[in-house]
């Protein structure tokens, strides 16, 4: 099943696709799509370059926590080159900062130049956004679990590009499904523009949301990724 942020319904052309991986927060190191390498996450050992850019970050045995829950846009840099196919994949856990009725985090990705302060964009580059907004101020930001698509042109401006409510899925949010990582699948492909974001809710992993990325934008390269939370705790760590 494929749910769509706009465009066409497009398969995603996977015999072609450069068979790459990046565990995120093993960050910086890419395997072969497939390949039976695990990799420990012993913190920050496991990385070559990240740069914490914003808010109170903090690696705790094999998780990256994010613990200032009033931090609007707190974020981390990693450098890891990317082109063509790409395959993220990491898991993420609430930790609090919720009870204001607001919160969300997200993953910029082909990121061309980082910025090491707080910023509201990330260079050039696309966010992917998991929100959760009581009162929503914005427009085109529905009320309650959504998740939007970002269009980054610089450090201080994004255009939202798409937007989706996931209301159906409050209902999972349990105080134990709280406690539990969340599993995140993202295949993006830098020369097509196609993007899959694979539902972490279905736990056969069989549906995903799909968008386009503006052809203008292509082919997009980037050599950063920036993981970044607005006012919420979360920690994260290899799926």
């Amino acid at each position: 099943m494929v749910h769509t942020f706009g465009g066409d319904n497009v398969k995603c052309k996977e015999g072609f696709m450069k068979r790459l991986m990046i565990f995120v927060l093993a960050l910086g190191t890419v395997f072969p799509l497939g390949a039976q390498t695990q990799v420990p996450l012993s913190a920050q050992a496991q990385i070559p370059e990240y740069r914490f850019a914003s808010g109170n970050w903090q690696f705790t045995g094999s998780r990256l926590y994010q613990n200032d829950g009033n931090a609007r846009l707190a974020k981390v840099n990693f450098r890891v080159p990317q082109s063509g196919a790409m395959l993220y994949q990491f898991n993420a856990r609430y930790e609090g900062g919720i009870e204001d009725g607001h919160g969300g985090f997200g993953l910029h990705i082909f990121v061309d130049s980082p910025h090491n302060g707080p910023s509201w964009g990330a260079g050039r580059s696309y966010l992917l956004w998991l929100n959760y907004d009581e009162a929503p101020i914005t427009s085109g930001i529905p009320r309650g679990f959504s998740a939007q698509v970002y269009r980054s042109i610089g450090n201080s401006q994004m255009d939202l590009v798409a937007s989706l409510s996931l209301n159906e899925y409050l209902s999972f949010f349990t105080r134990e499904n709280l406690q539990q990582p969340i599993p995140f699948r993202i295949m993006a492909d830098g020369n097509t523009g196609e993007v899959r974001v694979y539902n972490p809710f279905d736990p056969n992993r069989n549906t995903y949301f799909f968008f386009s990325i503006d052809r203008r934008d292509l082919p997009l390269r980037g050599d950063w990724i920036a993981l970044r939370t607005n006012g919420i705790k979360m920690s994260f760590s290899l799926d």
